[in-house]
């Protein structure tokens, strides 16, 4: 079987869901194939649903034509616009609770929650134009309406004005991409807009340019960008806490057999930050019912923000969230939004777990709601905490079974952690050591590999293996999101990693260390945070090319989501083409049916924004691909 090639697919666990009769993703995935294969890779037909008169299917040489009369071209644009649309809404969303959050601690309208990063909050005033000086509760009020205005900033179809664009944007993106952008006609006004607008330009009957539709999608990648990532990772740190380094485990052996286990799943640290809170408050209550303790663990992307702020264990990504109940040993799995399979509730009715819903646009039927208002968080948190002690006694002790398998992780290196640890080899100049150290060929380039974990993939180790051989090759690594577990799983987050290392890297790496005070090397792969800290990723290539005077498209760099799944990872692959970043997508994206969407995506771009896609079917033809780009950069730049 495939999954026995998946090192973080426990067996025993696997064994313990099927005596249960509890089926995972994997046994959802072989029930549905064969799967529709119209309009994927290799094929060159294409689908298109978006109105009554289809599906149409458009087959070269025998169906050129949808029943409106929209080519393959026109088709493929259209789609690829809708994901990234969809994609940015979600970031978006989920960054306008943060900014509506940091305008009602101004406002003094929710006592629950306070202002842990004063500093920030004051630097972004002054990058915006506010007073930066005085009470912190206007300076947050200032800097929470100047971030609101990139949500309701108006501009018609018939008003269009170069010179009215995203706030976020403006403060954070280098000159010189802004230039692009404008000459490209491509700087978003709103965020809500611009995707309701892609909505509209998509419909039957609307927009049928491809090269015009394309240039939709970059503009949507910045909308993800700025309005999604950057002002969803800028509120966050202001609120919740810059992250710095910390120490912690992961994989399923951090539930342990004597504690209440609650596992935190989702995205939003305005819920999981409460929960942490609470489960520190109650562990008396949990000793009342027999328990040790509360033993918190995270799962997903929510598990990388409460393991950078408070070191909480990462349990699994998204493709074990069902297995972490299938431990038998937790006693809640509280969510909020995004990449939350629905089954989860299927398999928690197996077992004793509670399924505790938190947002009113994201139930589950059969789990408990309980809504996280924020005038209401401390209770609601208190209630989730509260719904998994009592529960401890429903445990079945026969059914549990949990992994010996866990591994030492080391996060929280945000760019001004990896400022700060820079500054302890040069003081005055931090980044010269890395600089130093490309230049020199220590550091061949800097890699970004992030996303999803797909079921397509299984067995293939696809992840894990490209990370290995880059950083073999002397390629850094950084991470986020689900490839952040990934990396961690396999022991590629911790110190004893940087032995997988070249000697080039392993060397930068252990002078890094020394210099910090530690025994060994810092990890040859850095963990930046979860999905919306991808802008953390550009903060540091910003510092980079700022102190070089070249643009981001001519550094060492590359990109990786080795195994994406989800329609957010398309909108976070499209900004980073914006910047100019060479972006490896896997599996191949639904494009390839039209030649010309195709032919931009990895070849024309390059000569527009200067990034490109990067095809490959396999870990070690996408290393080639990255590591042939980064020493064609190197070329560029004239280093060996």
């Amino acid at each position: 079987m495939a999954l026995a090639k998946d090192n973080w697919v426990d067996k025993r666990v696997l064994r313990n869901a099927r005596k249960k009769k509890a089926k995972l993703v994997f046994d959802r995935f072989e029930e549905q194939q064969p799967q529709c294969t119209f309009g994927m890779a290799p094929r060159g037909d294409v689908c298109c649903k978006n109105c009554y008169q289809g599906p149409c299917r458009i087959i070269p040489g025998k169906q050129e034509k949808g029943i409106c009369g929209a080519g393959a071209d026109t088709i493929v644009a259209r789609n690829l616009v809708r994901h990234t649309a969809a994609g940015a809404a979600q970031h978006t969303d989920h960054a306008r609770e943060a900014v509506l959050l940091l305008h009602d601690i101004a406002k003094g309208k929710v006592k629950g929650y306070k202002i842990k990063d004063e500093a920030k909050l004051r630097a972004f005033a002054k990058k915006l134009g506010k007073k930066s000086s005085g009470p912190i509760r206007k300076v947050a009020e200032a800097v929470a309406l100047e971030a609101l205005e990139d949500f309701r900033r108006q501009e018609g179809m018939f008003q269009k004005s170069e010179g009215e664009y995203l706030n976020w944007l403006r403060i954070t993106a280098l000159p010189e991409r802004i230039k692009t952008w404008k000459k490209l006609g491509i700087l978003p006004i709103n965020a809500d807009m611009e995707t309701s607008h892609a909505l509209h330009q998509t419909a039957m009957g609307v927009d049928a340019d491809p090269v015009n539709l394309l240039m939709e999608t970059l503009r949507l990648g910045l909308v993800d960008g700025y309005a999604g990532l950057h002002l969803a990772t800028d509120m966050q740190d202001i609120i919740f806490g810059t992250p710095k380094l910390t120490q912690s485990m992961s994989n399923l052996g951090v539930i342990k057999p004597d504690y209440v286990n609650i596992a935190v799943h989702g995205h939003m640290p305005i819920m999981s930050e409460k929960v942490v809170e609470w489960a520190g408050k109650l562990k008396a209550q949990a000793k009342k019912v027999g328990a040790k303790g509360v033993n918190l663990v995270g799962v997903c992307c929510t598990g990388n923000e409460i393991l950078m702020r408070h070191g909480i264990p990462l349990a699994g990504h998204e493709m074990q969230s069902e297995m972490v109940i299938a431990t038998g040993a937790v006693e809640a799995m509280v969510v909020d939004v995004q990449c939350i399979y629905p089954s989860v509730q299927d398999v928690a009715s197996c077992f004793h777990t509670k399924i505790i819903t938190t947002m009113d646009y994201a139930r589950i039927p059969g789990a408990i709601h309980i809504p996280l208002k924020l005038e209401n968080a401390d209770k609601a948190a208190k209630e989730i905490i509260m719904t998994g002690i009592r529960n401890f006694r429903n445990r079945q002790r026969k059914s549990v079974c949990i992994p010996n398998k866990k591994t030492e992780a080391w996060a929280g290196f945000s760019a001004e952690m990896i400022l700060a640890a820079l500054s302890k080899v040069d003081k005055k100049d931090p980044l010269k050591p890395l600089i130093d150290n490309i230049v020199n060929g220590n550091i061949l380039g800097i890699a970004a590999v992030v996303g999803c974990r797909n079921p397509k993939l299984r067995g293939e180790r696809f992840g894990e293996k490209l990370i290995e051989t880059l950083i073999k090759n002397n390629v850094l690594v950084v991470v986020t999101g689900c490839m952040a577990h990934t990396a961690a799983q396999n022991g590629l987050m911790n110190p004893n990693g940087a032995k997988m290392a070249g000697k080039g890297l392993r060397a930068v790496l252990t002078a890094i260390g020394k210099a910090n005070g530690l025994p060994g090397p810092i990890p040859p792969v850095l963990h930046m945070g979860s999905c919306v800290d991808n802008s953390r990723i550009e903060t540091v290539l910003n510092a980079v090319a700022s102190k070089l005077n070249v643009p981001i498209h001519k550094l060492p760099v590359a990109a990786s989501a080795p195994e994406y799944q989800q329609e957010k990872a398309v909108s976070i692959g499209v900004w980073a083409l914006t910047l100019g970043i060479a972006t490896h997508i896997n599996p191949i994206p639904p494009v390839t049916g039209s030649q010309l969407v195709t032919k931009v995506l990895t070849e024309d771009l390059e000569k527009i924004t200067g990034g490109k896609v990067l095809v490959a079917t396999t870990p070690e033809a996408a290393a080639k691909a990255m590591i042939g780009h980064i020493k064609k950069k190197r070329k560029g730049l004239g280093l060996k």
